[in-house]
């Protein structure tokens, strides 16, 4: 399945007045390496395994592979990865016809807040909040792979 969205920055709190649910999300993996991730994630109650490809030129697409694994699971591999978790709470907000997932990272990577719209093409016009801020589509120091090397507050 190929993934298509695009990824903001986030200029205030504004969002979470209209959150319609949140998880807490811890994630590590098993492969960063930008050909080929493999990330293991614990959502609120559920475990998955994702395999995601190299995002194409303009950063917005890539191929993505997911399957829900038992939280037993995942915390068992959670204990393979790399080195480098990301713990990030997640809200989803509806604008428009688009449902944004804006993630409030914590620990190393506190004081970040992204956005992201999965879209059904690149060109797929959608409504953009005003607490949204600059793209960062195309920036991998965004991608939670990088993050979780690199965490936002050593930048």
């Amino acid at each position: 399945m190929i993934e298509i969205e695009r990824k903001f920055l986030v200029r205030s709190n504004a969002f979470l007045k209209d959150a319609i649910k949140s998880n807490r999300i811890v994630q590590g993996y098993l492969s960063s390496n930008p050909e080929r991730t493999v990330r293991i994630r614990i959502k609120g109650s559920c475990g998955y395994l994702t395999i995601k490809g190299m995002s194409n030129a303009s950063g917005m697409s890539r191929m993505e592979w997911e399957k829900e694994i038992s939280i037993e699971d995942a915390e068992e591999l959670l204990l393979l990865c790399e080195k480098g978790t990301i713990d990030k709470i997640r809200h989803e907000v509806i604008v428009g016809t688009h449902v944004f997932e804006v993630d409030v990272f914590n620990l190393e990577n506190e004081g970040l807040i992204i956005a992201e719209v999965e879209l059904s093409s690149e060109d797929e016009k959608f409504e953009k909040p005003k607490w949204l801020g600059d793209e960062v589509t195309q920036d991998k120091r965004y991608y939670n792979s990088y993050l979780s090397k690199n965490p936002y507050k050593n930048w």
